[in-house]
């Protein structure tokens, strides 16, 4: 679509041509503004603009960004909306970690710390208790449950991760009080996740979920540690998505691990520390 209006340019009027290189240098900018608005940039008329959109093919403005919606979303990474068709691997590298760096910055200026110290206090109190400790997630936060579990057992807490919907409503089938469900999710919206959550709960046990704020899943927990990144849920990146989920992970990690304290963690965490350095070294 985006090469079309480029060809179409020169048998367009000196005003729809305005229109249309406002277009192809930010397809989603376009596609987001109201007629004035677009107009005002372009230096052209209401009319202009819907006369360009008539001109190159479509029923309209409406008709216009709606296919140019679809085409900006597949053409370009979605959480990398600078990256250019002309850009070089070097070029890609730098605005691909300088995405990532500026989510993970705005993640942490507003980050809940008070959340997060339920949720730490909550995990340690199920650990001291010898209670059990359940990591949900499906797809990519099936990843995220997967490596939290990892971790929470090299602490030596005891832990079980579940990716597939029907063991996470058996495995929180068999939680109650004492006992802790940590749900993860990036939408906040799977039917399995929302049943899980519901069943531990009733049972009893501490709901903890690493949700987008405004889910349905963000208010069906005891604990929400808000998980949001700026993009539309329906549109998301799904390596961003699991970088931030996996950190918010690290801190609950090192936190239980402070609050459990203890030669006997020190110890392990050390060997640990050993064992890698030595693995690396060799």
């Amino acid at each position: 679509m985006l090469d079309r209006i480029a060809a179409s340019l020169v048998s367009l009027t000196p005003s729809e041509q305005r229109v249309g290189r406002l277009c192809l240098e930010n397809p989603r900018i376009f596609a987001s503004l109201p007629v004035s608005e677009l107009a005002g940039r372009a230096r052209v008329s209401n009319p202009t603009v819907v006369r360009f959109c008539r001109s190159v093919g479509y029923n309209g403005l409406t008709d216009f960004k709606s296919k140019l919606i679809g085409t900006a979303q597949e053409g370009v990474p979605f959480i990398h909306p600078h990256v250019d068709a002309d850009d070089k691997p070097g070029d890609i590298l730098v605005k691909v970690i300088d995405s990532t760096v500026s989510a993970f910055l705005k993640h942490r200026n507003h980050a809940l710390a008070i959340t997060l110290d339920k949720a730490v206090s909550a995990l340690s109190a199920a650990s001291q208790a010898q209670g059990q400790i359940q990591f949900f997630g499906i797809g990519d936060s099936g990843t995220v449950a997967q490596d939290a579990q990892l971790k929470f057992f090299h602490l030596g807490v005891r832990t079980n991760s579940y990716a597939d919907g029907h063991l996470q409503v058996m495995g929180a089938s068999v939680l109650g009080p004492g006992d802790c469900a940590v749900l993860i999710s990036n939408s906040g919206r799977t039917r399995e996740l929302m049943d899980s959550c519901d069943i531990a709960r009733k049972n009893g046990a501490t709901t903890i979920v690493m949700t987008a704020s405004g889910s349905p899943l963000a208010s069906a927990g005891h604990i929400h540690i808000p998980i949001d990144h700026g993009q539309d849920l329906d549109q998301y990146s799904p390596m961003l998505s699991r970088l931030l989920h996996l950190m918010v992970i690290d801190v609950l990690v090192i936190g239980v691990a402070l609050q459990l304290g203890g030669e006997a963690l020190q110890r392990r965490m050390q060997d640990i520390k050993h064992h890698l350095r030595h693995k690396r070294y060799d």
